[in-house]
């Protein structure tokens, strides 16, 4: 798994919670449990990188988190108070976890064309209340699949702040990221869909899977391995959405 997170640069939601499901009979909801903690325990070093090199826009991070926190919270009471039974949640997450999928897949592939038609609103600055309502969207999608924290995450940053620098838009998009999949998946913890022996598994395994994935990667080409994964999300998405 971290091989492949590693060769394709797609962050680890995006292919860990599908492939967990897929390739090994995780039910979804265990899957998307342990893979939001996965997700922020992964990531936390991150933040003190980009910190350090002044990459990360924290007044953005707290906006964001204004409405993703609440909005994940919110998710994760509301499948606790309607006391939704295992089954009904699992096809809630196939389904939105194909939609997430699908979305994440568009992103890759038209990203840099987006990119290039919001740089041209150089002076255009997002409302506060655009910014938390994006967030609070983003903390459901993200609490009921683990997908969209990083990719698309990092798109919304690229169109709502086309001036920001790239390695700001990474800085900033993993600092927002860590504490909303570590509150996503203790929220997830208490409804009592975390694995821990397949936590410690995938922590154990990615660390070295990472560092050779992407090192096979520098030698790929890099539209091929856009086009690659996007086609796998895509059709991965359309399975988990039928």
């Amino acid at each position: 798994m971290g091989f492949i997170v590693g060769l394709t640069g797609v962050g680890g939601g995006s292919l860990m919670t599908p492939l967990l499901v897929l390739g090994f009979n995780i039910p979804p909801s265990i899957a998307v449990g342990t893979d939001l903690l996965y997700a922020a325990i992964t990531k936390s070093s991150g933040i003190f990188t980009h910190h350090r090199l002044k990459n990360i826009q924290w007044s953005i991070v707290k906006q964001l988190c204004l409405g993703s926190i609440p909005g994940s919270i919110t998710c994760i009471v509301a499948i606790k108070y309607f006391n939704i039974t295992t089954e009904t949640f699992d096809s809630i997450i196939s389904i939105t976890l194909g939609f997430m999928l699908i979305l994440t897949s568009a992103v890759i592939v038209f990203k840099d064309t987006l990119a290039q038609l919001f740089k041209q609103r150089t002076h255009y600055h997002p409302k506060q209340a655009a910014i938390i309502l994006i967030g609070a969207i983003l903390g459901v999608l993200v609490t009921l699949s683990s997908v969209g924290a990083g990719a698309i995450g990092g798109a919304l940053l690229l169109l709502l702040y086309p001036t920001l620098k790239t390695r700001s838009i990474v800085g900033t998009d993993i600092a927002h990221a860590v504490p909303l999949t570590a509150i996503a998946g203790l929220g997830h913890l208490q409804l009592g869909h975390v694995d821990f022996n397949l936590l410690l598994s995938l922590l154990i395994g990615s660390i070295p899977a990472i560092y050779l994935g992407t090192q096979v990667g520098e030698k790929l080409p890099e539209k091929f391995l856009k086009y690659l994964v996007a086609t796998i999300l895509l059709l991965i998405g359309v399975k988990f959405a039928i």
